[in-house]
């Protein structure tokens, strides 16, 4: 699979929407994650990302301007035991619920479709990394409708055992802008991992649309001892 310039999909795409990435850094010592979210309505925009636990969820920026919390309120990052889960919606909730019981990734999200957002249908796209014991793996996964159809969801699941150092994998909602909105397709897309936090966060958010970016969190997992260390970036400030 060709590596693609992170940097040259986040400037060249308006609107990728919400994104995800996983990956190792280049020296193989951390477990990389990065979710993003971007909005074009009021509603969207008025966000911000705060720490919550060991996680963190969205918020409203100014409580008196939100309308509409279902879609856009939610925790894009929890943390099981040994597990980190990132998603696009309430579905972090249902994958820490479901592998609480012993669910698998797969199995839990079997309960949940794309978002009821016509004529979008956004995706559901959701993450999730695993240490133990010094190995890394992790998992993505997409839910979305069947070209716009709302009556027919397809499942994607893609699993990456030891990971290669200085490569991530990159998914987002949208494959850009437009009305309604083209869901994301193919296989997560191979990008390259650095291994300065600071200098990764700062390609990832100089890069998004200036207009549509609203938060970004990036966090820096040290595989060997899951000590983490965590930056959060809002346009909202």
């Amino acid at each position: 699979m060709e590596m693609l310039s992170l940097e040259q999909e986040l400037r060249n795409n308006s609107y990728p929407g919400r994104g995800i990435i996983l990956g190792r850094s280049a020296n193989g010592t951390k477990a990389v994650a990065a979710y993003f979210i971007m909005g074009r309505s009021e509603n969207s925009r008025n966000r911000i990302f705060v720490t919550d636990g060991e996680g963190i969820r969205t918020e409203a920026y100014d409580p008196s301007k939100l309308t509409d919390p279902s879609l856009i309120i939610y925790a894009p990052v929890r943390v099981l035991g040994n597990k980190t889960i990132v998603t696009n919606g309430d579905q972090t909730d249902t994958i820490y619920e479901g592998m609480d019981r012993q669910l698998t990734f797969e199995q839990a999200l079997r309960s949940r479709e794309f978002e009821p957002d016509a004529p979008n249908y956004t995706p559901r796209i959701s993450g999730i990394m695993h240490l133990e014991k010094g190995s890394y793996s992790y998992a993505m996964s997409i839910l979305k409708s069947d070209n716009g159809r709302p009556d027919a969801c397809l499942r994607y699941t893609f699993a990456y055992k030891n990971p290669v150092a200085g490569e991530g994998r990159f998914i987002h909602t949208y494959k850009g802008d437009g009305n309604p909105l083209p869901s994301f397709e193919g296989e997560p897309k191979l990008v390259s991992i650095p291994d300065d936090m600071k200098e990764f966060t700062e390609l990832l958010w100089n890069n998004l649309n200036e207009d549509n970016k609203v938060s970004l969190f990036v966090r820096y997992s040290d595989i060997a001892t899951g000590t983490y260390e965590t930056m959060i970036v809002n346009k909202n400030k």
